[in-house]
């Protein structure tokens, strides 16, 4: 009946509708910080360009292989439009890439904690992953991660910057990890918030002329605000394309999001207000944990992964004053979306509350 990798395994369990969860608790009204998303909004360019959709075209069906976008993409990057695979946001291709080289009896290795989703697709297929924890200040433990290659390991996933920690691994250290990596392992290296770092914004995509065994992933969800309209791609090397695009399902990005996501790339202004916004409440917020004596990962994404005393009291109490974090992702610890400057003032007034009423 079901696959034996399937009967017991836990799902990857998506964010609850705000209108359920005010519907739940009873808040009138809850700002999502859980989930990764921009506050802050997308481009006016891209409900310009929604709105001058020709509507009498969703008849047809899209272009298969995002030409348009793929082109400008290509540009953007410096890559071969060949090279690229877009997927019905990252999390397709994270499905594409364990559906394409994963057997039963595979192994992987990955930092951990990391994006849970690397993991559950893994496990669907029948492979076996290698967790390796990650370093005390949530940086990847290079020496580990390539003592955990054996002949059998055929993928390793590197989020950078890290989800849930938000650490970014600089260039010149991701080349070195590289190097102790056997080309027979293909290294997936996932980019989704690599926008949003200031430290040294040295992508991956530049060592795809040193190594062959390397795929970079990067997303329209997170700094574009485009995670409604699901617009994911890969660079990946030349030999492997083609099989990967075997597996892609055929017209999985509609013809909407395609206009959204080509739109969103343009307008280059857009993303650096993002990134500058993203960078100074991002400072402030670590101000304001440093002051407030408490543990946390420096982050170079849009969120801050941060350990809480009655981490699970906290949350709930954070909650019920209408503001979502994650938890759950480690024993004792939150993640929080950085917000608006607004929302950020808030939830560390709330903080500061919680804990003085706890004395």
């Amino acid at each position: 009946m079901l696959k034996k990798t399937i009967a017991q395994l836990d799902p990857y369990v998506p964010e609850t509708p705000l209108a359920d969860l005010e519907a739940q608790t009873g808040v009138t009204k809850i700002t999502r910080l859980s989930a990764n998303e921009n506050p802050f909004g997308t481009s006016p360019a891209v409900q310009a360009a929604i709105q001058g959709f020709d509507f009498s075209s969703t008849r047809l069906y899209p272009d298969g292989d995002a030409n348009a976008l793929r082109q400008a993409v290509a540009e953007q990057l410096g890559v071969d439009p060949q090279q690229l695979l877009f997927g019905c946001g990252l999390d397709e291709v994270i499905e594409l890439t364990a559906r394409t080289f994963l057997e039963p009896g595979d192994e992987v290795v990955e930092p951990w904690p990391t994006f849970s989703e690397y993991k559950l697709h893994c496990q669907i297929e029948g492979a076996q992953v290698i967790d390796v924890p990650l370093a005390a200040d949530g940086s990847f433990d290079a020496a580990g991660l390539a003592t955990a290659v054996t002949p059998r390991t055929k993928l390793m996933w590197l989020c950078n910057p890290n989800n849930p920690t938000g650490t970014y691994t600089p260039l010149a250290e991701m080349r070195q990890l590289l190097r102790q990596i056997p080309e027979s392992v293909l290294v997936l290296i996932d980019e989704a918030y690599m926008e949003f770092v200031t430290q040294e914004n040295g992508s991956a995509v530049q060592l795809l002329r040193e190594f062959s065994n390397i795929v970079v992933m990067r997303t329209f969800s997170k700094i574009y605000g485009l995670a409604a309209m699901r617009v994911g791609y890969a660079v990946i090397p030349k030999n492997l394309i083609s099989a990967m695009q075997a597996v892609r399902l055929p017209y999985n990005l509609n013809s909407i999001s395609q206009v959204a996501a080509l739109a969103a790339l343009n307008d280059t202004a857009f993303v650096a207000q993002m990134r500058q916004r993203v960078a100074t409440a991002r400072t402030q917020f670590a101000g304001f944990l440093d002051a407030q004596q408490m543990t946390y990962c420096r982050s170079q994404a849009n969120f801050i992964f941060f350990s809480a005393p009655r981490a699970a009291d906290l949350h709930q109490y954070l909650l019920m004053h209408g503001y979502l974090l994650r938890k759950g992702l480690r024993p004792g610890w939150l993640r929080l979306t950085l917000g608006s400057e607004a929302d950020n003032a808030a939830i560390q007034n709330l903080i500061k509350a919680f804990y003085q009423s706890a004395r």
